[in-house]
């Protein structure tokens, strides 16, 4: 019997990753054929790869100021989001008061909201300050959307250091700085890399209010990928040619980063 449940729950486990990663490798072949190929029916699994999608993509619609802009606002956001969620998260582990969790929760609660619920404010916002198409206003929506998420994770993380390192440390005579310097930062490097790693990811991604607040100026990845829906149709091999090279950096980056981010999970960043 154990041996029959030990395949079972082989065969389960090889049949979800096949169900998760196959839209992948459909993404990748299609990327590497030719239009009428990518619409053939039935689908051609056996072709010659082509770079002609690869050459068009770039030659059409610049893809490294794509890639540049969504590299720009995608670190901006993360440091940003970091430096400004990490005092607040430090300041309601340690310092609690009987509304801390009532503040936690209605931070987490902004994310419940549709994102579309807020476009007519910002989008009137952005205009009026003169960030619509800016990296500037994308960097800014993209730290504000971020840091509920951010400081949910550093709290979590804070959390679980021991309160008597920290009585130790004042008993030394180390001010607020200090402490978070030399103490809750190299206790909670695992947290700040999964969150910053997190972050950065989900900036990358991000493709509402991208394709809401920008155009050719500032437009992202997620600009680059819209502009192969048109009214004459989909370029469904063009579409998966800009879809490949707008995940090819975070995948790779999340595959060197995979140990940390799974480490800075694991260790309290979320519950």
């Amino acid at each position: 019997m154990q041996h029959l449940a030990l395949a079972i729950r082989t065969v389960a486990a090889w049949s979800v990753t096949l169900l998760i990663v196959f839209p992948l490798i459909w993404l990748v072949l299609t990327a590497f054929k030719t239009e009428l190929q990518a619409i053939a029916v039935p689908p051609e699994l056996f072709f010659t790869p082509t770079l002609e999608n690869f050459h068009e993509v770039q030659e059409r619609s610049d893809y490294l100021l794509f890639a540049t802009n969504s590299l720009i606002t995608s670190l901006l956001s993360t440091v940003i989001g970091l430096a400004i969620a990490a005092p607040a998260a430090y300041s309601m582990a340690f310092f609690r008061t009987r509304k801390t969790k009532d503040l936690l929760m209605w931070m987490l609660s902004t994310k419940m909201m549709p994102a579309v619920g807020a476009l007519v404010p910002v989008y009137v916002m952005a205009q009026t300050a003169g960030l619509l198409d800016t990296l500037t206003g994308l960097t800014i929506i993209f730290t504000l959307s971020n840091l509920p998420i951010m400081v949910w994770m550093l709290y979590s993380g804070f959390k679980d250091i021991p309160p008597d390192i920290l009585e130790a440390a004042r008993m030394d005579g180390a001010t607020i700085w200090g402490e978070f310097m030399h103490v809750i930062r190299p206790l909670a490097t695992g947290t700040l890399a999964s969150t910053g790693l997190l972050c950065l990811v989900l900036s990358w991604n991000e493709a509402f209010w991208s394709l809401n607040l920008s155009a050719a100026k500032a437009g992202t990845l997620a600009g680059l990928i819209a502009s192969y829906s048109s009214p004459e149709g989909l370029f469904w091999a063009k579409l998966s040619c800009a879809s490949l090279m707008a995940i090819a950096p975070i995948v790779v980056l999340g595959w060197f980063s995979q140990k940390q981010l799974v480490q800075g999970l694991t260790f309290g960043a979320v519950k």
